[in-house]
């Protein structure tokens, strides 16, 4: 009897850990810089922190009005740059619909054209005030890789919003986040380590309650509660970066381990809205 055999494909990933940007102008240009550098380390994938561009609104942070202008300016520049890379980015940042501040995920494809916006759903109450929920998800393509977004709270909370990615071919999910220290954080030097927040045990129930890969990308500061890391689709590290480095965190994909099983067979959820 012939056995099927998933083919083995391979997609090299980027995950962006970068410090906190000093300016909306210098989140440009960090992201412009890093594009580029992921290109030249051969990756097709590159994906950002929550809101990079121009900065997450976190208090103390002097980030300065919503600006369409600016983003729509910043937009293109990020476009232009993924073009001369010939890489996919997937751009945290944020957009105004219907008059309110949406925290959200632009995928621009190695051409340079606008794939479109995955928007925050799923909001945490300390944002409140800051940012209003997106509507709806959807799922993008980079050549043979199938890829979802959840944004920070809702993927670490909110189990579905990875679960609807995978039920629908999404080989990873990819978690842009902000999460920094405060004067309580314990500062852990391992991910996942038992002493630490809930968080990164999260990232690997994602990855291994759904058989895909969940690759999750944080700001690089110091006494960071959590780092950028990829978790297979079996639940196990992959790789992770080291803690408040800034850098690019490098993974090879293999897709054929992404099976999504665990995810299709969770019915209850396949046709729910997340």
């Amino acid at each position: 009897m012939k056995k099927d055999v998933t083919p083995s494909m391979t997609c090299r990933i980027a995950l962006a850990n970068l410090p906190f940007p000093a300016s909306p102008a210098d989140s440009v240009a960090r992201v412009v810089a890093a594009v580029a550098g992921a290109a030249a380390l051969g990756a097709a994938v590159v994906c950002f922190p929550e809101c990079y561009v121009p900065g997450y609104r976190a208090p103390g942070r002097a980030v300065p009005p919503p600006d369409a202008a600016f983003l729509d300016r910043a937009w293109a520049d990020v476009a232009a740059a993924s073009h001369r890379a010939g890489v996919v980015t997937i751009l945290g940042t944020e957009r105004v619909v219907d008059r309110r501040l949406v925290a959200t995920a632009l995928v621009i494809q190695g051409d340079g054209t606008l794939a479109g916006f995955q928007d925050k759903v799923q909001i945490d109450p300390s944002e409140d005030g800051l940012y209003a929920p997106g509507v709806g998800r959807r799922v993008f393509t980079a050549g043979a890789l199938t890829f979802g977004v959840a944004i920070c709270h809702e993927g670490w909370r909110y189990p579905e919003t990875v679960r609807w990615a995978a039920q629908r071919g999404a080989h990873v999910v990819f978690h842009p986040q902000f999460h920094e220290a405060d004067a309580t954080s314990y500062r852990p030097s391992t991910f996942a380590d038992p002493l630490n927040t809930f968080h990164e045990k999260a990232a690997l129930c994602r990855a291994a309650e759904n058989t895909c890969y969940f690759a999750t990308v944080n700001y690089a500061s110091h006494g960071s509660p959590t780092t950028s890391a990829v978790v297979r689709p079996d639940g196990t590290v992959q790789c992770w970066q080291p803690y408040g480095e800034a850098g690019l965190l490098l993974a090879d994909l293999d897709l054929g381990q992404a099976t999504g099983l665990l995810a299709r067979r969770c019915t209850a959820q396949r046709d729910a809205p997340a």
